[in-house]
Protein backbone atom coordinates (compact mmCIF):
# COMPACT_ATOMS: atom_id res chain seq x y z
CA UNK A 1 0.00 0.00 0.00
CA UNK A 2 3.03 2.22 -0.52
CA UNK A 3 1.98 5.73 -1.60
CA UNK A 4 -1.70 4.73 -1.83
CA UNK A 5 -4.75 5.76 0.11
CA UNK A 6 -7.68 3.47 0.94
CA UNK A 7 -11.04 4.62 -0.45
CA UNK A 8 -14.29 3.24 0.93
CA UNK A 9 -17.61 4.37 -0.55
CA UNK A 10 -20.60 3.36 1.55
CA UNK A 11 -24.33 3.93 1.00
CA UNK A 12 -27.34 2.80 3.03
CA UNK A 13 -27.46 -0.15 0.60
CA UNK A 14 -23.92 -1.31 1.33
CA UNK A 15 -20.30 -0.96 0.33
CA UNK A 16 -19.94 0.32 -3.25
CA UNK A 17 -16.17 0.41 -3.46
CA UNK A 18 -13.19 -0.42 -1.25
CA UNK A 19 -9.75 -0.21 -2.80
CA UNK A 20 -6.37 1.48 -2.64
CA UNK A 21 -6.07 4.49 -4.95
CA UNK A 22 -3.41 7.03 -5.92
CA UNK A 23 -5.64 10.10 -5.79
CA UNK A 24 -9.26 11.17 -5.26
CA UNK A 25 -11.07 14.33 -6.32
CA UNK A 26 -14.56 15.08 -4.97
CA UNK A 27 -17.13 17.88 -4.83
CA UNK A 28 -17.49 19.17 -1.29
CA UNK A 29 -20.01 21.72 -0.08
CA UNK A 30 -17.23 24.34 -0.10
CA UNK A 31 -15.90 23.34 -3.53
CA UNK A 32 -13.86 20.65 -5.22
CA UNK A 33 -11.04 19.04 -3.26
CA UNK A 34 -8.33 16.51 -3.96
CA UNK A 35 -6.81 13.92 -1.65
CA UNK A 36 -3.41 12.26 -1.90
CA UNK A 37 -1.84 9.75 0.52
CA UNK A 38 -0.84 11.47 3.76
CA UNK A 39 -3.41 14.26 3.36
CA UNK A 40 -4.23 16.26 6.46
CA UNK A 41 -7.36 14.83 8.15
CA UNK A 42 -10.71 16.59 7.74
CA UNK A 43 -14.45 15.93 7.45
CA UNK A 44 -16.70 17.64 4.91
CA UNK A 45 -20.16 17.41 3.47
CA UNK A 46 -20.47 16.38 -0.17
CA UNK A 47 -22.65 17.87 -2.87
CA UNK A 48 -24.18 15.99 -5.74
CA UNK A 49 -21.22 15.31 -7.99
CA UNK A 50 -18.63 12.89 -9.26
CA UNK A 51 -15.68 11.28 -7.59
CA UNK A 52 -12.65 11.13 -9.85
CA UNK A 53 -10.46 8.22 -8.81
CA UNK A 54 -6.93 7.80 -10.14
CA UNK A 55 -5.10 4.53 -9.71
CA UNK A 56 -2.32 2.92 -11.67
CA UNK A 57 -2.49 5.49 -14.46
CA UNK A 58 -6.24 4.93 -14.98
CA UNK A 59 -9.13 7.21 -14.14
CA UNK A 60 -12.50 5.99 -12.85
CA UNK A 61 -15.66 7.97 -12.15
CA UNK A 62 -18.31 7.41 -9.49
CA UNK A 63 -21.55 9.36 -9.12
CA UNK A 64 -22.26 10.44 -5.55
CA UNK A 65 -25.32 12.18 -4.26
CA UNK A 66 -25.03 14.21 -1.09
CA UNK A 67 -23.23 12.78 1.90
CA UNK A 68 -20.02 13.10 3.90
CA UNK A 69 -16.33 12.43 3.39
CA UNK A 70 -13.89 11.71 6.19
CA UNK A 71 -10.23 11.99 5.25
CA UNK A 72 -7.46 10.58 7.44
CA UNK A 73 -3.75 10.18 6.70
CA UNK A 74 -4.29 6.74 5.17
CA UNK A 75 -8.00 6.47 4.35
CA UNK A 76 -11.00 8.27 2.83
CA UNK A 77 -14.50 7.15 3.79
CA UNK A 78 -17.35 8.49 1.68
CA UNK A 79 -20.79 8.06 3.23
CA UNK A 80 -23.29 8.89 0.50
CA UNK A 81 -27.06 8.78 0.16
CA UNK A 82 -26.44 6.98 -3.13
CA UNK A 83 -23.47 6.19 -5.37
CA UNK A 84 -22.98 4.51 -8.74
CA UNK A 85 -19.87 3.42 -10.57
CA UNK A 86 -19.73 4.70 -14.15
CA UNK A 87 -20.27 1.24 -15.58
CA UNK A 88 -23.46 0.82 -13.53
CA UNK A 89 -25.16 3.99 -14.80
CA UNK A 90 -28.17 3.41 -17.03
CA UNK A 91 -28.00 6.38 -19.42
CA UNK A 92 -31.53 6.02 -20.78
CA UNK A 93 -32.90 5.94 -17.23
CA UNK A 94 -30.86 9.04 -16.33
CA UNK A 95 -32.07 10.87 -19.44
CA UNK A 96 -35.69 10.00 -18.62
CA UNK A 97 -35.20 11.21 -15.03
CA UNK A 98 -33.70 14.48 -16.26
CA UNK A 99 -36.62 15.00 -18.65
CA UNK A 100 -39.17 14.39 -15.86
CA UNK A 101 -37.34 16.77 -13.52
CA UNK A 102 -37.09 19.48 -16.20
CA UNK A 103 -40.85 19.16 -16.79
CA UNK A 104 -41.42 19.64 -13.07
CA UNK A 105 -39.20 22.72 -13.08
CA UNK A 106 -41.34 24.16 -15.85
CA UNK A 107 -44.35 23.73 -13.55
CA UNK A 108 -42.65 25.08 -10.43
CA UNK A 109 -45.93 26.18 -8.86
CA UNK A 110 -47.07 22.53 -8.66
CA UNK A 111 -43.80 20.92 -7.53
CA UNK A 112 -41.05 21.44 -4.98
CA UNK A 113 -38.49 23.55 -6.85
CA UNK A 114 -35.53 22.41 -4.71
CA UNK A 115 -36.27 18.73 -5.21
CA UNK A 116 -36.77 19.17 -8.95
CA UNK A 117 -33.51 21.12 -9.26
CA UNK A 118 -31.61 18.41 -7.36
CA UNK A 119 -33.16 15.74 -9.59
CA UNK A 120 -31.99 17.58 -12.72
CA UNK A 121 -28.50 17.90 -11.24
CA UNK A 122 -28.32 14.19 -10.29
CA UNK A 123 -29.45 13.05 -13.72
CA UNK A 124 -27.13 15.46 -15.54
CA UNK A 125 -24.08 14.34 -13.57
CA UNK A 126 -24.93 10.68 -14.14
CA UNK A 127 -25.11 11.34 -17.88
CA UNK A 128 -21.80 13.25 -17.80
CA UNK A 129 -20.11 10.35 -16.03
CA UNK A 130 -21.53 7.82 -18.49
CA UNK A 131 -20.25 9.93 -21.40
CA UNK A 132 -16.76 10.06 -19.81
CA UNK A 133 -16.85 6.27 -19.42
CA UNK A 134 -17.64 5.72 -23.10
CA UNK A 135 -15.12 8.35 -24.28
CA UNK A 136 -12.16 6.40 -22.85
Amino acid sequence: MDNKIRLDIVTPYGLILSEDVDELTATGSEGEFGVLPGHVPFITTLKIGMLIIKKGGKVEYVFVSSGYAEVTFEKVVVLADSAEKAEDIDVSRAEAARKRAEERLAQAEKYDFGRATAAVERATIRIQIAVKKTAR
